[in-house]
C-alpha cells in the first residue's frame, strides 16, 4: 500500500461531454473538489459539450475531432470494416471512442499514478492506450448496455437492432473487467455486470457515492431566477433528463388522472431532453397546461427542490441518481420507483414509498395519499433527511475511493516491477 501521506495524481475521465447537466458530472466536480482538499493533484477528461473535440478541461489541452477524423475514416472504411458502417449508432460510438482514445494517448498518461474513468465507454478506451506503471479504477455509473436495450426499438430498425445490442453487450463486457477495481453504487449493478457480463467478482467494489451536503443545505437558500410559489396549492418535483427512460410519460398520465381527483397541486418538471416537446404535448392533451409547468435547464435546483413538497422520480431504469440524494438530504417526502439501483436507497413506507416502475395507477394513489396525509409527507422527509446525512457524507465515500486507488496503485506497482503485468487480451 501507499504511504498514508503520498500524494496522488490523478485523471478522472468520461466519454460523456464535460461539463453537463448529469449527476456524473456532478460527482466528478465533487470528487475534483475534494481530492484537491486533501492535497492530491486532480485533472479532468472528456469530450466538450458539442462532442466535437477531447479536452483535458481544467488544463485548457483541446484535441479536435476534426484532426483525427482522416486517419480513422482510412483505417475504420466501410470497405475493411463493413460492420461497423451497419448501424448508424454503432459507427458513430465506434468512431467516437476511437476520438477519446487517441486525444487520451496523445495528451500523455504516463504523469498519472491512476486513472478513474466514469464509465463503460471510457474504461475500454483508457485500458487499451493505459500505461504499465499507471492503476486504472473503474466508478461504473449505471449499464449503457441495459439502456440502449430500452432505447434501441425506437432508434433503429428492427433489422439493424440486433446488431447494436450486440455491440453494446460486447462494450458492456469489456468495460466491466478492464479496470484495476471496479466501484458499483448498489448490488443491482453488480449483479448485472458479474451475471450477465462476466466481471471478476472480487474486483466489484459496492461503495456508495459521496454527497457535498454542506455545499447543498447552503444553496438551497438561493434562487437564481425568478419563480412564481403558487399559493394554497402543494408543488411535486421531478428533475432529470427529460426521455422516456425517466418515466415521465407514466407521471404525466397519473396527474392527469389526479386532475380529476383534486386541484390543490401544481408539477414542476426541470430539465432538458430529446422528448421535452413530447412531454408538453402530452401535458396539453390531458388539459394540464395550468397544472404541470416545464422549467428547461435551471441552475438553482436546490433551491427548487427546498420550496417543493413532494419529489417524484418515475424512472424505469436507474442506478443511483443524485437527484433523489438531493431530495433525501432537503428532506423531502420521495415517490419513487422500484426500477434498478433505487430500492437500496429508499426504505419503503419509512424514507420514501417505493411503487412498481410503470404502475400508472401506483402513481396516482401515492400522489393523492401524499398530498392528502400531511403527517406522512412530513414524517417521511424527517426521516429522509436523518438517514441521508449519515450515509452520504462526501469525506467518508472520498476516504473510500482514496483506499480503492492506494490499492491499485500499490498493485500496479509490485506486478510492473515483478514483470508480472497481465498482457491485455
Amino acid at each position: 500500500m501507499l504511504g498514508g501521506d503520498e500524494k496522488m495524481k490523478i485523471l478522472l475521465a468520461t466519454y460523456w461531454a464535460i461539463p453537463h447537466v448529469g449527476g456524473v458530472w456532478h460527482y466528478m466536480e465533487q470528487q475534483k473538489k475534494k481530492l484537491e482538499s486533501l492535497g492530491h493533484e486532480v485533472d479532468i477528461l472528456g469530450f466538450n459539450e458539442d462532442n466535437s473535440a477531447v479536452s483535458i478541461l481544467n488544463k485548457g489541452m483541446v484535441l479536435k475531432k476534426e484532426k483525427l477524423m482522416p486517419l480513422l475514416e482510412a483505417k475504420l472504411s466501410k470497405e475493411l470494416f463493413p460492420a461497423i458502417h451497419a448501424n448508424t449508432l454503432v459507427k458513430y460510438t465506434e468512431f467516437q471512442r476511437y476520438v477519446f482514445e487517441l486525444s487520451a494517448a496523445y495528451f500523455g498518461l504516463e504523469q498519472y499514478d491512476v486513472i478513474h474513468t466514469q464509465d463503460i465507454l471510457s474504461t475500454a478506451s483508457i485500458k487499451r492506450v493505459l500505461p504499465e506503471s499507471t492503476a486504472l479504477v473503474a466508478t461504473l455509473h449505471g449499464s449503457v448496455a441495459h439502456e440502449i436495450r430500452h432505447q434501441i426499438t425506437t432508434l433503429h430498425d428492427s433489422n439493424n437492432s440486433f446488431m447494436a445490442r450486440a455491440y453494446y453487450d460486447d462494450l458492456e463486457r469489456v468495460g466491466a473487467s478492464a479496470a484495476d477495481e471496479t466501484i458499483v453504487a448498489n448490488n443491482w449493478l453488480k449483479n448485472i455486470l458479474v451475471n450477465e457480463f462476466q466481471a471478476q467478482e472480487e474486483k466489484i467494489k459496492v461503495l456508495h457515492y459521496g454527497f457535498d451536503t454542506d455545499s447543498f443545505l447552503e444553496r438551497m437558500k438561493h434562487k437564481t431566477k425568478s419563480i412564481k410559489i403558487p399559493k394554497d396549492k402543494k408543488i411535486i418535483l421531478y428533475t432529470g433528463r427529460l426521455i422516456d427512460l425517466k418515466g415521465i410519460y407514466h407521471l404525466i398520465d397519473a396527474l392527469g388522472q389526479l386532475k380529476k381527483e383534486r386541484n390543490d397541486w401544481v408539477c414542476w418538471i426541470v430539465g432538458e431532453g430529446d422528448q421535452q416537446a413530447e412531454f408538453e404535448e402530452q401535458a396539453k392533451k390531458l388539459d394540464l397546461e395550468d397544472d404541470v409547468y416545464f422549467f428547461g435547464v435551471r441552475d438553482d435546483i436546490p433551491y427548487l427542490v427546498s420550496i417543493c413538497d413532494i419529489y417524484v422520480f418515475p424512472s424505469l431504469l436507474e442506478n443511483q441518481p443524485l437527484s433523489l440524494v438531493e431530495a433525501q438530504i432537503a428532506g423531502k417526502p420521495t415517490l419513487v420507483s422500484d426500477a434498478g439501483g433505487l430500492p437500496e436507497m429508499v426504505h419503503d413506507g419509512v424514507t420514501g414509498i417505493l411503487y412498481p416502475a410503470g404502475d400508472v395507477e401506483a402513481i396516482y394513489k401515492h400522489l393523492n395519499e401524499l398530498l392528502t396525509n400531511d403527517n406522512l409527507r412530513i414524517s417521511l422527509g424527517y426521516n429522509a433527511k436523518e438517514w441521508g446525512m449519515k450515509h452520504w457524507s462526501l469525506s467518508t465515500g472520498v476516504n473510500n475511493i482514496v483506499d480503492v486507488y492506494k490499492r491499485a496503485i500499490s498493485k500496479r506497482r509490485k506486478d510492473f516491477e515483478d514483470g508480472s503485468l497481465e498482457e491485455d487480451s
